[in-house]
């Protein structure tokens, strides 16, 4: 799937092609048993699944729709519905894909970033003894970094990440 870009031949005479990402119009005709054979394995049925609300949703116009939506939280929720999307990708298609420059992808890592440069020694006592990254802690940590840098809160996080 794809358009075919380029043709590679190794040292030792295997032969192999490139392709460009599919369009959602080359991927239309994919079955799961076609992209498992590819190699996509796993990944398979959450592709055909996420091909299939994408064209329920509207395809390319849909997703040009959640650019620069001045929401943030109504993108990631958009985005959360498609299988295998959690919060944290959900905030990283926003950001780099979507023109939801505030937005901050927040995982552990990014926590403890907070933590060691932006809380006081209460805040943090209270974070790091969460063990999980709940929805009121995710939305913290990006709040002590949109406090810090209010404008492109997302891209200042990338740089410190």
């Amino acid at each position: 799937y794809g358009k075919r870009l380029s043709d590679d031949i190794s040292s030792s005479n295997d032969y192999t092609s490139y392709y460009s990402f599919p369009t959602l119009e080359e991927l239309m005709p994919a079955t799961e048993e076609e992209l498992r054979l590819m190699g996509l394995g796993y990944r398979a049925p959450y592709i055909i699944k996420t091909r299939d609300l994408l064209v329920q949703k509207g395809g390319k116009e849909y997703l040009f729709s959640l650019r620069g939506h001045p929401d943030p939280d109504f993108v990631q929720s958009e985005l959360m519905q498609f299988v295998g999307v959690g919060r944290k990708v959900a905030d990283c298609i926003a950001l780099f894909s979507l023109a939801q420059v505030n937005v901050v992808p927040v995982d552990t890592h990014v926590q403890q970033i907070a933590c060691r440069e932006y809380c006081d020694s209460s805040d943090q006592l209270l974070m790091r003894s969460k063990k999980s990254l709940t929805p009121a802690l995710y939305t913290r940590v990006g709040n002590l970094f949109r406090t810090r840098f209010p404008c492109y809160t997302g891209w200042a996080h990338t740089v410190l990440f």
